[in-house]
């Protein structure tokens, strides 16, 4: 094999995330073409076949998938190498970088990076939105210093401490044949809801996720009668009496302004938690700890 290039070898890494040449370019804001072009040349000259190509994506050979962890430990060598060195660096104001849920962002975490811009005011922030699944593998990739996102997640790999709690609520109309039940404070469970039509949203998304394997192992399926992308539409959607909602903690500012009424499911997996991931064992540069520091000294569990 040729050197090793970087360029590709974050290409790969971005297309077995993706799955799609198409968003990888997007993503990576580089041509369809261009990558193709690379992963073909990579391919001719380490006489193997990297991915499978289909009509709906790419995917990972067993060659593909032993290339890409030898890409993440490159990668991860080399980020853990600069944060050493940053030590003994004079001068070096430092970065913070953040891969972060849609439920991070909604939540406490912009008023805690204001805090700490204020606090650290050289220090450069690059905070990526992401949905927790890739967030996840930008953070195993060595792109960015820590992840937020919720915890049902695979963390075997990673060392988490608590961010904020993120549980989840029911919403629904006046009108709808629950709301008296909200009204009247009862506390309700998922299986008292479990009946009723929902808007779904955010297909693959955390809730998404924890509500359907809910639903699973209660032996049910949810009756999503419409599925929106946005938990904006979401309330609207309940507001016009296509079924209940649920919602996480840090979205429950977007029922100001409406008459819908809510409550907090009573199960355990629905006190949900947003968590601080980071690699086990790498090093963190200043930057980092001090971040780290100010999010657990912040960090108010819900009663």
């Amino acid at each position: 094999m040729s050197q090793f290039d970087p360029v590709t070898g974050r290409l790969v890494l971005a297309l077995a995330r993706d799955g799609s040449i198409a968003k990888a370019a997007e993503r990576e804001h580089i041509a369809p073409s261009a990558i193709s072009r690379r992963i073909a040349d990579l391919e001719a000259n380490a006489g193997v076949v990297l991915f499978d190509r289909s009509a709906t994506g790419v995917s990972l050979t067993a060659a593909g998938a032993a290339y890409a962890e030898g890409c993440r430990r490159i990668f991860r060598e080399i980020a853990d190498l600069e944060t050493s060195m940053a030590e003994f660096a004079t001068g070096r104001s430092g970065q913070l970088r953040i891969a972060a849920s849609s439920s991070a962002l909604s939540g406490r975490l912009p008023e805690l990076l204001a805090d700490y811009a204020k606090q650290h005011p050289k220090v450069q922030l690059d905070i990526r939105e992401a949905v927790a699944r890739a967030a996840l593998a930008t953070l195993e990739d060595a792109q960015v210093d820590l992840a937020i996102l919720a915890d049902n997640y695979d963390f075997a790999r990673f060392d988490i401490l608590p961010f904020e709690d993120d549980h989840v609520w029911i919403v629904a109309s006046p009108e709808h044949p629950i709301a008296g039940r909200i009204a009247e404070r009862e506390p309700l469970t998922f299986d008292d809801v479990l009946h009723y039509e929902i808007v779904g949203v955010h297909h693959t998304g955390a809730l998404d996720r924890l509500l359907h394997d809910a639903a699973r192992k209660a032996g049910r399926t949810l009756g999503e009668r419409v599925n929106v992308e946005s938990f904006p539409s979401l309330v609207r959607m309940v507001e016009a009496g296509f079924g209940i909602g649920f919602l996480r903690n840090s979205s429950i500012h977007l029922l100001a302004g409406t008459d819908l009424l809510y409550t907090q499911l009573q199960e355990d997996w629905a006190k949900r938690q947003l968590v601080v991931a980071t690699r086990k064992t790498a090093p963190q540069a200043a930057s980092v700890k001090a971040f780290i520091k100010l999010a657990s000294e912040t960090y108010r569990p819900i009663p």
